[in-house]
């Protein structure tokens, strides 16, 4: 019989990484796409973003959509705390709730490696419904239709 995981005293395996690395960056081109293609307003990246606004915005008042993340903020430890617990509700109903992507820290800019955080899946959907309900997607889809 093996051992309980322990993610505390896990090993970092590079494959496992790369895995991590390589869906992290298809789940961003696929989004990027899909924001080129369709105005971020009129997008639903899941069956219950309505209920994922509201809850955000009940869990997070002070979120601001169009707002740099503060991201030391974010992931400090009351921080994560809270993210966790809010994350977890979400454990049975959206598939990969809880698997790490990547997150434009404003809305106004591309995926590049200074504009880019590591976030959880959750984390990612409320977000990117906040800011596609603001409108603050939709020049992705503008620059996109100019080319």
């Amino acid at each position: 019989m093996s051992k309980p995981f322990d993610p505390e005293t896990a090993e970092n395996f590079e494959d496992m990484e790369k895995q991590f690395a390589v869906k992290a960056v298809e789940h961003l081109m696929t989004y990027w796409s899909i924001l080129e293609k369709v105005p971020g307003s009129k997008l639903r990246l899941t069956k219950m973003d309505d209920e994922i606004y509201e809850h955000f915005k009940k869990e997070f008042p002070d979120f601001d959509p169009a707002a740099t993340i503060d991201e030391d903020k974010m992931k400090s430890k009351e921080g994560k705390e809270k993210w966790r617990n809010w994350i977890n509700q979400y454990e049975g109903k959206i598939n990969d709730f809880n698997f790490g992507t990547m997150l434009r820290a404003r809305p106004d800019v591309e995926y590049e490696q200074h504009t880019t955080i590591f976030a959880m899946r959750m984390q990612f959907y409320a977000i990117e419904i906040a800011r596609n309900r603001a409108g603050l997607n939709d020049w992705i889809y503008e620059k996109a239709q100019k080319k």
